[in-house]
């Protein structure tokens, strides 16, 4: 379907003003002079716009179902509705949540009444406007918000030019061919899923207006992460969110316009003259392929904060934060590379797990072929991402997730998952670690990482790379999954991996295989049985992206009465619902990318989430402590190393997790002297807490204790007696580096598992 070009009304977030002076990705609706009866001003909308460009064409290249957008005249409810409409193909939603209603294409959806009466005409699909009265407080983020990115749909600029010669299309011409990125729409968009109306029953959520960041301001993004909300040095509980350059939906090339129909010209290939379509980096503020945009939790000013400027073109994988160190790290699809960015989006350093990663599992190195992607050469190919110079997949780095002081990674198509050490100094520690290989039904690449708190790895896949010239497809969709892995409780010392091997799937949408990622994982916050968003509880739902998620034919009679069905966006899972539960995901709600319901056959739309969800009061698997999660010195005063002889024994790193016995933590021990211990003894010096050491040591593996009966956020001083096994086997005394570690444990206790999901 093809939308002609025309000006469309931004909606803006009625909880989210604008600061005056700053670049925002919301503009306030142009509101006409006049107001109705009731006091309210008209606002004009226009037809909805639809992602997909082109369904097929008539033999004479005509293009099918087109609309005009022909400007509309709508009522924004400003007081709460005390009457129910019929059904006229949509949802019904209270104005005064700022609500949209589901619409077919050209009809209005339903007729609301107000508390006077007067019926409003209802909104259509792809329109999140809100109340003007509604309260509101300078900051678009929230705990619990949602952000996600995905394609902002195609535009034919001028098509409706008052100029006879620019407007329309002359007959024979391919209207794909005259098709662009519509960078007046959204690749970025921040929802509020606080309230989602309701059990879940596999409904379509219809959210209050989410902010949006126009492809305009930052082109095709994919990655994102927040910020800790520090400013000026001091927390402010508001982050910033940051979003990467993508070539994950697509890359398109033009020239310069050559034949005066105001629009540049198309190229599949590479060729002389070629740039990247306007909307694909985000150029008009000086964005590229490997452009980090920051987004100011705050006013939402958009502005670049990073640029890796050796990227040619197939941009980053994915981003994390590291809140100890205050620094990110995105990866490179171009050199394979992890790089290093401060808070002030200066590159520092990079680690390069083609050469320093895969000799520690045994595997040969592999460096850069220094491919890249030339627009401009004859070799490539815009429907072939192997044209695109991305590197080999043996080092290609995907997805990156900061955890308990190790950064997490995927590599290549057959996904591995591995993790390097972050030193306290904030650089790599250059102790790659091989995790798993992952096992899922197809070998695809897993580009988001997640972690809860009650020990599980959270992974999607996202089908192989494609671009169809007409924008229909992105990413060979229909066979991703979402996967966890828990960790080895004790862990087995005869397995190579500390995950346990066999993973656990989720069911991502109703078509029939129940495998539906897009490729983007986070956790939220529970919800309650009406489906309120519940922040006491830390990480109870799984919230991934999806496409064609409510798309079943066997089950459309059932589904209608949730809403459309071609739903391009995110999925929101009780987390304890794995496979073979919610098969089909009944138990899940649903929210679409950019409300627009009539695009059931594109894939590869919708891109990553990421939720904010601070959790004061709760201690995360595997969360470093800020400080190090230890305190110095790192042996008592009253044992000091003789001379200048240095400790037999040092705690480089400690990682807590919570298992069902409680606070575990995993020491990572040095052992700078060479006293050659493998064993450890443990004990509480600290009156009233408990402290055992009950997994056996397994080489190249953390040493393992248990903390019980402490109050959260204490120090607990740990005596360690650090010892040979061998020595001990002998019986009798044996030596012993002894050592008292102060731990500071998390401000918070483990959370007991939820018997209600």
């Amino acid at each position: 379907m093809v939308r002609a070009e025309r000006k469309a009304p931004m909606t803006r977030n009625p909880e989210a003003p604008r600061s005056p002076g700053t670049t925002q990705a919301r503009r306030a609706h142009r509101l006409r002079d006049g107001i109705d009866a009731l006091g309210f001003r008209l606002i004009p909308l226009t037809l909805p716009r639809s992602r997909r460009i082109v369904t097929k064409r008539k033999k004479d290249n005509s293009i099918r179902d087109e609309r005009a957008g022909t400007p509309r005249l709508a009522l924004i409810c400003a007081a709460k509705t005390d009457g129910s409409s019929d059904g006229l193909g949509g949802s019904s939603m209270f104005c005064d949540r700022g609500s949209f209603v589901a619409s077919r294409a050209g009809h209005i959806g339903r007729a609301i009444t107000t508390t006077s009466g007067i019926l409003a005409l209802a909104l259509s699909a792809g329109l999140w406007p809100g109340s003007s009265a509604q309260a509101q407080e300078a900051r678009i983020i929230y705990p619990g918000s949602m952000a996600v990115t995905g394609f902002p749909g195609t535009v034919i600029p001028n098509f409706d030019s008052p100029d006879s010669e620019k407007g329309g299309l002359p007959p024979g011409v391919d209207p794909v061919d005259e098709t662009f990125i519509d960078t007046a729409q959204a690749s970025l968009r921040i929802f509020d899923v606080s309230h989602l109306g309701g059990p879940a029953s596999g409904q379509l959520v219809y959210t209050p207006p989410p902010f949006e960041v126009t492809a305009g301001q930052i082109g095709e993004v994919f990655g994102l992460t927040y910020d800790d909300g520090v400013r000026d040095g001091v927390p402010s509980g508001v982050p910033n969110l940051y979003a990467a350059a993508t070539s994950l939906h697509g890359i398109e090339i033009v020239t310069p316009d050559a034949d005066n129909d105001g629009r540049p010209e198309r190229q599949r290939r590479g060729t002389a003259g070629a740039v990247f379509m306007e909307g694909q980096f985000g150029t008009e503020n000086g964005g590229g392929p490997g452009t980090i945009w920051k987004i100011d939790g705050i006013s939402g000013a958009v502005s670049k904060f990073a640029d890796i400027g050796t990227n040619s073109g197939p941009g980053i994988g994915n981003l994390a934060f590291d809140p100890t160190h205050r620094e990110f790290f995105a990866s490179d699809l171009d050199t394979g590379l992890i790089h290093r960015i401060d808070i002030e989006g200066n590159l520092i350093d990079t680690f390069d797990h083609g050469v320093a990663g895969r000799p520690a599992h045994g595997l040969a190195p592999v460096a850069d072929d220094g491919a890249v992607m030339d627009i401009q050469g004859a070799a490539f190919d815009g429907e072939n991402p192997g044209t695109w110079g991305y590197t080999q997949d043996e080092r290609r780095v995907w997805a990156v997730s900061y955890h308990g002081g190790r950064l997490y990674y995927s590599v290549g198509g057959k996904a591995e998952i591995w993790s390097v050490g972050i030193a306290s100094d904030g650089g790599f520690a250059g102790d790659p670690r091989w995790e798993l290989t992952v096992k899922a039904d197809k070998d695809q690449a897993v580009t988001d990482i997640a972690f809860d708190n009650k020990g599980f790895m959270y992974l999607a896949q996202r089908g192989p790379v494609e671009n169809r010239y007409d924008y229909s497809r992105f990413a060979d969709s229909g066979q991703g999954e979402v996967i966890r892995y828990q960790r080895e409780d004790p862990d087995d010392p005869a397995t190579a991996s500390v995950w346990v091997e066999a993973p656990q799937e989720y069911a991502i949408g109703f078509p029939q295989t129940n495998r539906q990622s897009a490729g983007g994982v986070d956790l939220q916050y529970g919800y309650d049985a009406e489906g309120n968003l519940d922040t006491s509880v830390c990480a109870d739902t799984v919230a991934n992206t999806g496409d064609k998620l409510r798309d079943n034919p066997g089950l459309a009679e059932r589904l209608a009465a949730g809403g459309p069905l071609a739903v391009h966006g995110v999925q929101l899972t009780p987390s304890a619902l794995v496979k073979p539960a919610n098969v089909p995901p009944f138990g899940s709600w649903f929210v679409d990318f950019d409300g627009y319901f009539e695009d059931p056959d594109v894939e590869g739309h919708v891109g990553d989430i990421r939720v904010w969800r601070p959790c004061e009061g709760r201690a995360g698997y595997y969360e470093e402590i800020p400080g190090g999660g230890f305190l110095p010195p790192f042996y008592p005063p009253d044992f000091p190393p003789p001379g200048n002889l240095p400790p037999c024994v040092d705690v480089e790193d400690v990682h807590y997790y919570c298992t069902p016995r409680g606070l575990q933590a995993d020491l990572y021990l040095k052992d700078p002297a060479g006293f050659g211990g493998d064993s450890i003894k443990a004990q509480s010096k600290t009156p009233g807490v408990g402290v055992t050491s009950p997994i056996s040591h397994a080489p190249g593996k953390p040493y393992t204790i248990d903390v019980t009966g402490h109050n959260p956020g204490e120090t607990v001083n740990v005596g360690l007696c650090f010892y040979k096994k061998s020595d001990q086997d002998k019986g009798g005394y044996y030596p012993c580096c002894k050592m008292t570690l102060p731990l500071r444990t998390p401000a918070v206790s483990c959370e007991a598992p939820r018997r209600d999901r």
